[in-house]
């Protein structure tokens, strides 16, 4: 690969960076911005363009890690139409491994992407965007806000997977693109698949329709073990190893209360009816991820959301080896309480009185039909609100574990902390410090 400096000024800032859409931003000497070849300039989608059902949808992958994948298979599989024509990643190796595994699905005669649409480097994703109709966004959360801003402005339907943001100055501008999604007719669907399971519909209908009384504590758990680790390589840069092993820099993922824990925060924002908390306070640490190689973000956080009517959310998350998985929810009311993930609920003599056996069909399956058909129909979805709310929710949390502080929603979302490294815009960065700071800004 080609090596070469960003052009951006180091006095841009990652706003202005992100809309200007410019990202060819060639950090590290083992990247570039390399593209295999041009694209032609794709026109804008009209709403109901493609509403006969029988015009091809092209359709573009932004991250081609093994989640991108998957979502490159559920978009194919939820439209005969549609086409997967343009492929954009990091890494060269990511992007074909994940077009070789493509090529061995079912799905494998909508995979039309030739040498000319893959495309490598930070400024990829645009060359996708360029290229097609419908935007399927699994790079790390970092590059969410300006990826999706660059999507919706080019008039392209997006698929975004969670967490939407790593920072309060994220949210905010995902909260304006999405605005401008819905001035525009185009639909964004989220990658907090939970939604779209009919199990937990179903489930949360009846905790809406009153089957345990009024709402009075929610506990959600997201312990597991620990996950994948790529040790470093001689002749990888700083952001080289970082970009590989994106799950442990909190500048990339927001650590892992916002990168996974988000499923369990989203369910507590669902039972909530998507009403923010007031505020949070909590406590985490790094007791077993010490090394260098797992970067500087924590392995449990423990939360506790207070919300305006008097609901506490108690909320704990851990990714150690050696410890009890516990991944469930629970919702304590007046009159019961539910098994979420069990989709069951009991009375207070423990006697259970609803239970849901059929599930429905893969909730990755039946978002991507969703969305599909949104765009064939003219009738755009926009989960904008609850991504953002649920994003923001496991944002304040790291916050508040970070600081030892009670975070307020308002402090939260006002925060002006950028977790962009000062040095991102222009050259390679350093390695981070192993204690990130948490807040360092309010309004």
């Amino acid at each position: 690969m080609n090596n070469r400096q960003s052009q951006i000024p180091s006095s841009t800032t990652r706003r202005e960076f992100i809309k200007t859409g410019s990202a060819a931003v060639a950090a590290a000497s083992t990247f570039s911005s390399t593209v295999f070849a041009g694209t032609p300039q794709a026109s804008a989608l009209q709403a109901g363009l493609f509403a006969g059902g029988t015009d091809v949808l092209r359709v573009g992958l932004v991250g081609c890690g093994g989640r991108g994948t998957g979502a490159a298979a559920q978009a194919l599989a939820a439209d005969p139409n549609a086409k997967l024509v343009a492929m954009g990643d990091t890494f060269y190796d990511h992007l074909d491994s994940s077009y070789n595994n493509l090529k061995k699905n079912p799905v494998a005669e909508q995979v039309q992407v030739d040498a000319d649409h893959k495309f490598v480097g930070f400024d990829a994703y645009q060359k996708v965007i360029d290229s097609v109709d419908v935007v399927l966004l699994t790079t790390p959360p970092h590059f969410r806000p300006m990826q999706l801003r660059a999507a919706i402005e080019a008039g392209k339907h997006v698929f975004a997977e969670k967490p939407v943001a790593v920072d309060a100055p994220g949210v905010r501008s995902i909260l304006e693109t999405c605005q401008l999604a819905k001035e525009k007719n185009l639909s964004i669907v989220s990658g907090l698949c939970w939604r779209y399971h009919n199990g937990m519909r179903e489930t949360f209908k009846q905790i809406h329709d009153g089957a345990v009384g009024d709402v009075m504590t929610i506990q959600c758990s997201y312990n597991t073990r620990g996950l994948w680790m790529f040790k470093r390589e001689p002749e990888w840069s700083d952001m080289e190893w970082q970009m590989r092993n994106w799950l442990y820099f909190t500048w990339l993922s927001g650590d892992f209360n916002t990168e996974q824990h988000v499923h369990s925060l989203d369910k507590m924002a669902w039972t909530m009816k998507d009403e923010p908390p007031i505020s949070c306070s909590g406590t985490g640490g790094r007791q077993t991820r010490t090394g260098k190689d797992y970067g500087h973000i924590y392995d449990h956080f423990a939360i506790v959301y207070e919300y305006a009517n008097g609901v506490k959310g108690f909320s704990r998350c851990r990714q150690q080896d050696g410890c009890a998985v516990d991944v469930s929810d629970h919702v304590y009311g007046t009159k019961g309480h539910v098994d979420v993930f069990k989709h069951r609920i009991f009375d207070p003599q423990g006697k259970k009185t609803w239970e849901l056996r059929d599930k429905g069909e893969n909730m990755y399956q039946v978002e991507h039909n969703e969305f599909f058909k949104s765009i064939r129909s003219g009738n755009p979805i926009n989960n904008g609100d609850y991504m953002t709310k649920s994003t923001m929710l496991a944002i304040m949390g790291r916050m508040a574990a970070y600081t030892g502080k009670s975070i307020t929603w308002e402090m939260a979302m006002n925060s002006t902390e950028d977790l962009t490294p000062a040095s991102y815009e222009w050259g390679p960065l350093p390695v981070p410090p192993v204690a990130m700071p948490g807040v360092t800004a309010f309004k």
